[in-house]
């Protein structure tokens, strides 16, 4: 209890926002880490060969339990891809629907990188009023009182821009990655587009046949 009193004396409250603020960016970096690499994994595996079985794999997939980025796929193919010629607008918006708690948590972390600063910063002004208040009921000023003073109200400062700089590196990794996604995604409509229409004709090539012979 004593060492919990006396951390929060040399880190004030804006240090107690700190730590709570740098748990939740470990939370989310985890989380978006973890959730990114499953979901490219699972795609990969599911389209590792894209001549073979995609017909199959589209038709019998669940919409609301498969991979996201199979759902956009399965939904261009199935509905937008046949009354909009544009895909690109079609798969980001399917891409902004299937990934929103991606896109919230890439949000929080640009957030944490920006206030984490602020919120070292206000620590420290806090801490020197703290030290010029004390010092102002002091008689003969100590340097060495002045210099811890200034000491403890700068950890703060030091203590935010080592949270920014880590979540603001994993937010943008994370964001290239992300990117990567909605190109995967464009990419593969259009492959998965013309697949399906591929199958469509040759399917109707062989009614048609069957028509003639049936004649």
């Amino acid at each position: 209890m004593e060492n919990l009193e006396s951390l929060y004396t040399l880190i004030g409250p804006a240090g107690v926002a700190l730590i709570f603020v740098a748990l939740y960016a470990l939370y989310v970096s985890v989380w978006l880490i973890a959730y990114l690499n499953r979901v490219w994994k699972n795609f990969r595996r599911d389209f590792l060969d894209l001549e073979s079985g995609r017909d199959r794999c589209l038709r019998n997939i669940d919409p609301n339990t498969a991979n996201p980025l199979i759902r956009i796929i399965y939904d261009i193919v199935a509905t937008h891809g046949s009354h909009s010629d544009d895909i690109r607008a079609e798969v980001a918006y399917l891409f902004h629907r299937n990934f929103k708690r991606v896109s919230n948590g890439l949000v929080w972390l640009k957030l944490i990188s920006v206030i984490s600063p602020l919120l070292g910063l206000l620590g420290t002004v806090f801490g020197m009023v703290e030290v010029f208040k004390t010092l102002s009921f002091t008689e003969i000023p100590s340097t060495e009182l002045l210099a811890a003073g200034i000491w403890q109200a700068l950890i703060t400062t030091v203590m935010g821009l080592c949270i920014a700089i880590p979540v603001l590196m994993v937010y943008y990794g994370l964001m290239l990655k992300f990117r990567g996604f909605h190109i995967e995604a464009v990419e593969h409509s259009y492959r998965a587009l013309e697949i399906m229409n591929r199958i469509r004709n040759k399917n109707n090539s062989n009614a048609v046949n069957d028509e003639e012979e049936g004649k």
